[in-house]
């Protein structure tokens, strides 16, 4: 085997204090008027909270924050088109057309769910991951055509399906496009795209899910119809796990949604959540991470190991035994797909460490016939892992070479295989994600091409592992209080982290303990006296020889509350470790 490099060390990097004049008479006025610490004041005004009524809004989301849909280009006439199919004399069939994976398949669950309230003639179709491939399929327009429908809402996808679009008109079935990736330079001839990435889009607002446009165009619908919005807030619970599960930004709208989406998730999640947060084994208060380790995994693995129309089932279902029964099926479908993820990572990982030049390289391309084409995304993030580049890993699906590709901070994958476009036969997604198919026979072409792109466009630092740190923190600055407020700056996401902190002059208060064999827990103090806490760090089992009792190091971590036996405690949860 090929002597491997040890890993490199994280790059820390530590946001600079907000020092200007105006940053420090902000820091005091929140102090004074919120009443809280300086640090905490300081660390509201690094992430641009700066008066009062800023913090009141960062604190307290409101829902008359949501902009008007109808700002959105085309909304109108989507409500226009949509009105039309509903009207008494026309009672056209309308099918909702989703992605299979957690935001295509809320999407559907979302509109579907509404609409078919107002409307009888209505249905929805997820295409099959292996038969039919991501986004618009013919099969799926033949389908629709055949069965008399003569409008399609697409959701999570069809910005790129200029040929199947115009397929469909032949056969008289308009579109209606949700969309949230980014559009090519022509548009499909639809009815109406709704996309707020289109150039001449001038909505306040880019960075919503799918589920988020199409939550948007109900919205819309609402406004039209003089509809209570009241009715359609509670489905903000499936606009949540969207958020959470396909990794956008949670600023802006998405956090006023998440926001309030969460509230329903706690508190009155539909039938089908409510279940499938039951078989995940979730006890107490859900978050963001919760959804995206807990919830979104399981729906996503109905379409990556048979179906995702049985993840729609769920999130559709009314009653509590048929949601249970769905939870528990989808949640034996992740299991598998666990063990698929685990095997082929295996693989992937050992492809890698045994050719020296995929070792030195400034990205990975792996194929394999074999592999699952529903894991390899996640295939792609665990090399990431342990290799920290841009990655793509690719299967055979149809006779062609379907790929995954996953980017690391900071590096555009989405662009890269733009360059790449010659060589592929579709592409779409976004600056960290993106999926392609492409001819077999092109694979070793393309990955010598997709190289030279990366290594030519990529910075030395994004091959790094970077740690954001917010601020330096003295342990005597912990409380109850800190980790409550702290706590209260979420919904946290992409853009809107959870705090993490650094200490440095820590040293051990008794001997590491080694957690199966591979996790850290460690009792810390900060210099010769004063509190000390307990840290855990998941995966830094292989430092405990590192660490010696009288001898200090520095630590960067978040603080969060220890549940355990009923009692509640503070704890630090390590990102990293550094010895002096």
């Amino acid at each position: 085997m090929i002597a491997q490099p040890p890993p490199p060390l994280k790059r820390w990097i530590t946001r600079p204090f907000p020092d200007s004049m105006d940053q420090r008479v902000a820091i005091e006025s929140l102090t004074q008027s919120l009443g809280i610490s300086s640090f905490l004041s300081a660390l509201l005004v690094q992430r641009g909270v700066t008066t009062y009524e800023e913090a009141r809004l960062f604190f307290r989301p409101e829902i008359s924050h949501l902009h008007n849909p109808f700002d959105m280009k085309d909304m109108d006439r989507a409500i226009t088109r949509l009105q039309m199919a509903m009207l008494p004399e026309r009672e056209e069939k309308i099918l909702i057309y989703g992605d299979y994976d957690v935001d295509g398949t809320t999407s559907v669950a979302l509109v579907y769910g509404f609409l078919k309230n107002y409307h009888p003639n209505i249905d929805y179709y997820i295409p099959d991951r292996y038969k039919e491939g991501y986004g618009i399929s013919q099969q799926g327009v033949q389908w629709a055509a055949e069965n008399g429908f003569s409008l399609i809402i697409a959701l999570d996808c069809g910005i790129k399906s200029i040929e199947r679009v115009a397929e469909a008109k032949t056969l008289g079935v308009d579109f209606i496009i949700c969309d949230h990736h980014r559009p090519g330079a022509e548009l499909p001839d639809a009815a109406a795209v709704l996309d707020p990435k289109r150039d001449d889009c001038h909505y306040p607002y880019k960075e919503l899910s799918g589920c988020g446009v199409g939550f948007k165009l109900l919205h819309a619908f609402c406004l039209y119809k003089n509809i209570d919005l009241e009715q359609l807030y509670p489905c903000l619970d499936l606009v949540a796990v969207s958020i959470a599960s396909d990794i956008v930004p949670v600023t802006g709208e998405n956090r006023v949604m998440a926001h309030y989406g969460l509230k329903v998730l706690n508190t009155a999640p539909r039938t089908g959540l409510k279940a499938l947060i039951k078989v995940a084994g979730f006890t107490r208060e859900l978050d963001i991470t919760n959804v995206v380790f807990g919830l979104g995994p399981r729906i996503n693995a109905a379409g990556r190991i048979q179906h995702a129309k049985a993840a729609v089932q769920l999130l559709l279902a009314e009653s509590e035994a048929e949601a249970d029964e769905f939870a528990i099926a989808i949640n034996k479908h992740n299991t598998s797909r666990r063990e698929f993820d685990s095997s082929m990572t295996e693989q992937a990982l050992e492809m890698i460490r045994q050719n020296e030049t995929l070792t030195q390289a400034k990205s990975t391309v792996l194929y394999d016939a074999s592999w699952h084409k529903g894991v390899i995304g996640i295939v792609a993030s665990r090399c990431i892992e342990h290799f920290h580049r841009p990655t793509i890993i690719l299967t055979q699906s149809n006779d062609k070479a379907a790929g995954s590709a996953r980017s690391v901070p900071g590096f555009d994958v989405y662009e890269a295989i733009e360059a790449c476009a010659d060589l592929l036969e579709q592409f779409g997604g976004h600056t960290f994600a993106a999926g392609m198919t492409m001819p077999i026979d092109n694979i070793d072409a393309f990955r010598q091409k997709f190289e030279e792109v990366v290594a030519r466009t990529i910075k030395e630092e994004h091959l790094t592992p970077l740690i954001d740190i917010d601020l330096p923190l003295d342990f005597s600055e912990i409380s109850d209080k800190l980790v409550r407020i702290v706590k209260q700056m979420g919904p946290f996401g992409p853009h809107n982290l959870q705090p993490t902190f650094m200490t440095e002059d820590v040293y051990l208060v008794s001997e590491p303990i080694i957690m199966k064999e591979k996790h850290l827990k460690i009792n810390v103090r900060q210099g010769s006296s004063g509190r000390s806490f307990w840290a855990i760090g998941f995966g830094f089992g292989h430092l405990a020889d590192q660490l010696q009792a009288h001898k200090p190091f520095s630590i960067c971590y978040q603080v969060e509350q220890n549940f355990y036996n009923g009692n509640v405690s503070l704890q630090l949860m390590l990102k990293d470790i550094r010895c002096v």
